[in-house]
């Protein structure tokens, strides 16, 4: 893709847009940002409208050697940044280029690591907290969470017996010495431990729960049905699809003398998606959970975590696989769950279009991935509602979201004030739902203090 390609699209997980140079510690959050997730450029010189405004010709130079110096005076450990100029619409812009490092974390030397972290979530920069801290440090040592060990749980204690019964059924016992393949325990002075990609196989988690949901229409006014699966992770899985089919139509075909009733939406994308949610999802986020949502135009299923860090929606199209849980992912690729790594959304889309139906639109909005079936009749819709699932709603934007994101279709930007008015609530009221938007990935913030307004998110 080229650089006016990646402009056209708008900011995102690893491009950030300055029409002028933007403040020092807003450059070194930024660089920091992408050094600890998919690496990333900032673009300076390109507005908020990505228009490409440009910099004058005698700037650049002088551009160049500010950005390196604030690089390395704010950040550490030290990030090597490509910094160059560019010629893009007959316009001089500069391009600083960070690549992901292998010295996680990255961090601002004057804020310290545990306070100067910070991730690129969508199209911003964030504060990392305590955990996601760790995980940096884990992907240091090419380690995944559940590889860890749970010292919290004696594995004497633990039924194995869901695990076993499912490698059993393929004619493969769970020996000792499987279960140390697997490293679902580990050896620790003498003692073996459960890991924590074990207690997760187990359910043993509060957070390892999947929330289903069938709504009344297109939104989540009104629900018929809800359930919650706990226990282990393949009943979950199992239950989670029954529900599924329960709230979704038949489809007769007659061949011959004979009938054959087949769902309309297929059995091969479903659990596809229900199972890369399960394997994919991050688990250290404890206050998150997988949620389904059935409604009468889409079948939606949010999983907590982004795209592993090296990962972005261009790549895993592609292709391009990264594990973020490697105890879990050997266990499903064991039992048979997953077939080749980094195919599962090949085949969720093939199998959608070969069952006649629209592409499902699979994407990261911040910190969770959004799987969206259209039913069919929906298929034509311009612009789905799924949204990643925030304060206990399932994968969908409110009424009050939608009546903003629907200003903003024809509007270049809205204001709190203006939210007020449009929506019947007091000024408060009308900031938390902004909140809520942004964190979302569905709007975005611009300017600040009486200059503050707010504007589509393209991530």
């Amino acid at each position: 893709m080229t650089l006016i390609e990646q402009i056209q699209q708008g900011e995102g997980k690893t491009l950030e847009l300055k029409a002028q140079l933007p403040r020092h510690d807003q450059i070194a959050k930024t660089v920091v940002a992408f050094a600890n997730t998919s690496g990333g450029k900032l673009v300076i010189g390109v507005d908020d409208e990505r228009q490409v405004v440009g910099l004058a010709e005698t700037d650049v130079l002088d551009l160049q050697d500010r950005v390196a110096s604030i690089v390395f005076d704010r950040c550490s450990p030290a990030i090597l940044p490509e910094i160059y100029s560019a010629n893009v619409q007959g316009r001089l812009v500069l391009v600083v280029e960070v690549f992901r490092g292998n010295l996680l974390p990255y961090y601002l030397k004057a804020a310290g690591k545990n306070e100067g972290t910070y991730l690129r979530i969508g199209a911003t920069n964030r504060r990392a907290d305590f955990e996601h801290i760790l995980e940096l440090e884990r992907q240091k040592r090419s380690q995944s969470f559940d590889e860890e060990v749970c010292r919290e749980q004696v594995l004497s204690e633990l039924d194995l017996t869901p695990l076993m019964e499912r490698f059993a059924e393929r004619g493969k016992p769970l020996t000792a010495e499987k279960l140390r393949n697997l490293k679902l325990v580990q050896m620790e002075q003498g003692e073996l431990w459960p890991t924590q990609g074990l207690m997760i196989l187990l359910g043993r988690y509060p957070h390892v729960v999947m929330k289903c949901a069938r709504f009344r229409g297109t939104d989540m006014s009104v629900f018929l049905d809800r359930k919650e699966y706990e226990g282990d992770l393949f009943g979950q899985l199992a239950q989670a699809e029954g529900f599924i089919k329960n709230h979704i139509h038949l489809r007769g075909e007659i061949s011959g003398l004979q009938r054959t009733d087949t769902y309309e939406l297929p059995d091969e994308a479903l659990r596809e998606a229900l199972v890369n949610a399960v394997v994919h999802r991050d688990y250290t986020n404890k206050g998150r959970d997988i949620k389904v949502g059935v409604y009468d135009d889409v079948v939606n299923v949010v999983s907590p975590g982004g795209l592993p860090s090296t990962l972005t929606a261009e790549t895993l199209l592609d292709g391009r696989s990264e594990i973020r849980n490697r105890t879990i992912a050997r266990v499903f690729k064991a039992l048979g769950y997953i077939e080749q790594w980094g195919s599962g959304i090949q085949r969720i889309r093939a199998a959608c279009l070969d069952w006649g139906l629209a592409e499902p639109r699979i994407r990261e909005k911040g910190d969770f991935v959004d799987v969206e079936f259209y039913r069919p009749g929906f298929e034509v819709m311009a612009k789905p509602k799924s949204i990643g699932k925030v304060s206990g709603s399932i994968g969908r934007v409110s009424e009050n979201e939608q009546r903003i994101l629907a200003y903003l279709e024809t509007q270049r930007s809205i204001t709190s004030k203006i939210v007020e008015n449009l929506v019947g609530v007091k000024e408060a009221r009308a900031r938390r739902i902004l909140k809520e938007m942004i964190d979302k990935g569905l709007v975005e913030k611009r300017g600040g203090g009486r200059n503050t307004y707010y504007v589509g998110s393209e991530g």
